[in-house]
């Protein structure tokens, strides 16, 4: 349902960090294959209207995703659809003690340049967080890109929060719809 068509020369940006191997192997020790797995994508900035109406549609997608198999949900760690994705995976385990918040970031210094509440916040994820991989050890410009790859090559299921068909979300989305995941896009369900 939801517009992931590449634009031109996105392809670039999406790829460019297919050199670089990530920093841990992602199935070393663990024990959920991508069928179990489900990732989230989504932008940064919510509104208020928007972040309200969100909370029991996410509710409902874990609920959704679990009773048909997923144990395992990837969060990117960034602020907005992220946090919010992450928050709800922990209120999904409250109830379903095996499933598994994994926390994949792009580099050890995510948030340190973020505001203080938040930083607080991303810490205090990474703290209930099941396992946490960094896909880079520092930073550098496509390592965001390398994330949001590592995310779709994990799952099987994407569910985003796409309201515009550019930017980083929208790459994330349109390479795991080129990677054959399923997606669901929240957007197209707020009323």
């Amino acid at each position: 349902h939801a517009p992931v068509r590449h634009r031109p020369g996105s392809e670039r940006g999406v790829y460019r960090c297919a050199e670089n191997g990530y920093l841990t192997a992602y199935s070393a020790g663990f024990d959920f294959s991508p069928e179990e797995s489900l990732c989230f994508s989504g932008h940064r900035f919510i509104s208020g209207e928007d972040r309200r109406a969100l909370l029991p549609l996410l509710d409902g997608a874990l609920a959704q995703a679990r009773a048909e198999g997923k144990r395992a949900f990837l969060s990117g760690g960034a602020v907005g659809f992220d946090t919010l994705a992450a928050q709800a995976v922990l209120r999904l385990r409250e109830r379903e003690k095996d499933a598994r918040l994994v926390m994949a970031l792009p580099c050890r210094g995510q948030a340190d340049r973020w505001q203080d509440p938040d930083r607080k916040t991303w810490l205090a994820l990474l703290e209930s967080a099941d396992r946490v991989v960094y896909v880079s050890a520092d930073y550098f410009p496509g390592c965001m890109q390398k994330r949001n790859r590592f995310l779709a090559d994990h799952a099987a299921e994407c569910c985003c929060f796409m309201r515009t068909c550019r930017g980083g979300t929208w790459n994330t989305v349109s390479y795991a719809y080129d990677r054959g995941l399923k997606i669901r896009n929240l957007a197209l369900e707020l009323r």
